[in-house]
């Protein structure tokens, strides 16, 4: 049984996509490590990288190019100063050399140093061939695949099972969402108690908390960072930031302050009627996916395309719902979130490459719901349930960007699937759990099935949907 640990699920990157950004960029990184492990890092004199599929497809709209190119420079996507970013690759294209590895100078052309294929590998939609020419005259290629919310693999997901079941299993190994409510009523014990119990199996409670608590500081600052900056998306669609206006109308009677943590005690001092509540959300989710679609540091959660909706759902617990709350409040919400995702990509995919929007907000929407649910007061059967009810209405959801950018329709959608998340845990503390008539497993083996018979035209590759309906022309 697959062992996925939340921070796993819950992995800091840089935008504007996991799938396409975020796992390029660590299949770089790996692939030197093999090369190193191997003793080929010094006797390399060219590289190239191949790129096929989805990732090639929409590759330049989600910044593949640039993240193949920092990975193989070196720069690791969690400590790397936003504003070196374009710094390097414009020294990259400037002077046709990479220094690879942060060590050694090669000749790179990036225009002929990536090469991006149309045509799909068999495994995955996400494959990427990094090729290294010898001194000697040999050459060594590795193929990866980047499956989802910055997952990277070498080998078919059944070995990789294999693999990670034989190096560690939890106290409570979890598959299914049933196997989870087993538990917690053998233990009787939350939700977030039994996966807190898991991640204790692999390392201390203090370092829990100090991941946790990083994970979050990067969500707030990322919105902070949104709602705070105004202008336009980079990439061609000319979209304007429409988070600063928000946030603008929103706090023009409020208190001053100069930090994040001052900005959330002036928030729960602002109105908070329906519209206004309404508005505040969808600030914080568009604020998120502006700095995703900007190249900015982001928590997948479980993708960057959908990094909105978690923190969204969060900080409207925690500036509307309890003003008391406190960073229990935030690992409980982590705890759960994350094990509803990992469920997700268990049974069925976190990839929109293979399973099409439904499998970024929706899932994210799904993590949202039930960890909200819990926050709320709601039983281990009623978390699940708004999980259930997240996914439900979220089924068939397409991926369709625009001109291959992570951002119409995607920064939106953000907005909407944290409402949603919303609204779905209201719906299941106000139900029976003994009532319905669709359990989340149910709906996790549906979704896939719904990602396996969808088109591929609605799978990130920017060939159906909005992506051909409106042309850049119009923007």
């Amino acid at each position: 049984m697959e062992c996925i640990s939340i921070f796993d699920m819950l992995k800091i990157g840089v935008g504007p996509s996991s799938s396409h950004t975020l796992g390029p960029w660590r299949a770089a990184e790996r692939w030197i490590l093999e090369l190193k492990a191997k003793g080929r890092f010094n006797a390399i004199e060219k590289i190239q990288v191949q790129v096929y599929g989805s990732l090639s497809l929409t590759g330049k709209g989600h910044a593949t190019d640039y993240a193949i190119m920092l990975g193989l420079s070196g720069a690791d996507p969690v400590n790397i100063p936003i504003e070196n970013i374009h710094n390097i690759v414009a020294e990259i294209k400037e002077n046709n050399v990479l220094i690879f590895g942060g060590e050694r100078p090669l000749p790179f052309h990036y225009k002929e140093n990536i090469i991006f294929n149309r045509e799909f590998l068999p495994f995955h939609a996400n494959g990427l061939k990094f090729e290294a020419f010898l001194k000697d005259g040999r050459k060594k290629s590795k193929t990866y695949y980047s499956i989802g919310g910055g997952f990277v693999i070498s080998k078919k997901r059944k070995n990789a099972k294999k693999k990670i079941a034989t190096f560690n299993t939890f106290p409570y190994p979890i598959q299914k969402g049933q196997q989870l409510l087993n538990y917690c009523n053998l233990e009787q014990k939350s939700i977030s108690d039994i996966v807190l119990q898991n991640e204790l199996s692999l390392r201390s409670a203090a370092e829990i908390d100090t991941q946790l608590k990083k994970v979050w500081d990067t969500m707030l600052e990322c919105i902070y960072i949104g709602c705070h900056t105004e202008g336009h998306l980079p990439g061609g669609l000319n979209v304007r930031r429409r988070a600063f206006e928000i946030h603008k109308s929103l706090m023009s009677n409020a208190e001053d302050y100069d930090t994040p943590e001052k900005w959330l005690q002036a928030i729960r001092k602002t109105k908070v009627k329906f519209r206004q509540i309404l508005k505040w959300v969808s600030c914080f989710a568009l604020s998120v996916n502006e700095v995703n679609a900007s190249l900015g540091r982001v928590v997948t959660a479980p993708t960057n395309g959908s990094a909105g909706v978690i923190p969204s759902v969060l900080l409207y617990y925690l500036v509307i719902e309890n003003h008391n709350a406190n960073f229990e409040h935030v690992k409980k919400f982590l705890l759960v979130a994350g094990e509803i995702g990992s469920i997700f990509k268990k049974g069925a995919t976190i990839s929109a490459a293979m399973g099409g929007c439904q499998a970024e907000i929706g899932v994210s929407s799904a993590m949202a719901a039930g960890a909200l649910t819990e926050l709320l007061g709601g039983s281990p059967e009623q978390v699940l349930m708004a999980a259930e009810i997240a996914m439900e209405h979220h089924l068939g959801l397409t991926c369709d960007p625009i001109g291959g950018l992570v951002q119409i329709p995607c920064i939106e959608r953000n907005s909407m699937g944290a409402i949603k998340a919303i609204n779905a845990a209201e719906l299941a503390l106000d139900s029976n759990p003994k009532d319905a008539k669709v359990p989340l497993d149910k709906v996790v083996q549906t979704m896939w099935e719904t990602a396996k018979d969808m088109n591929s035209k609605y799978k990130e590759t920017s060939q159906g949907g909005l992506a051909v309906g409106v042309f850049l022309s119009d923007c």
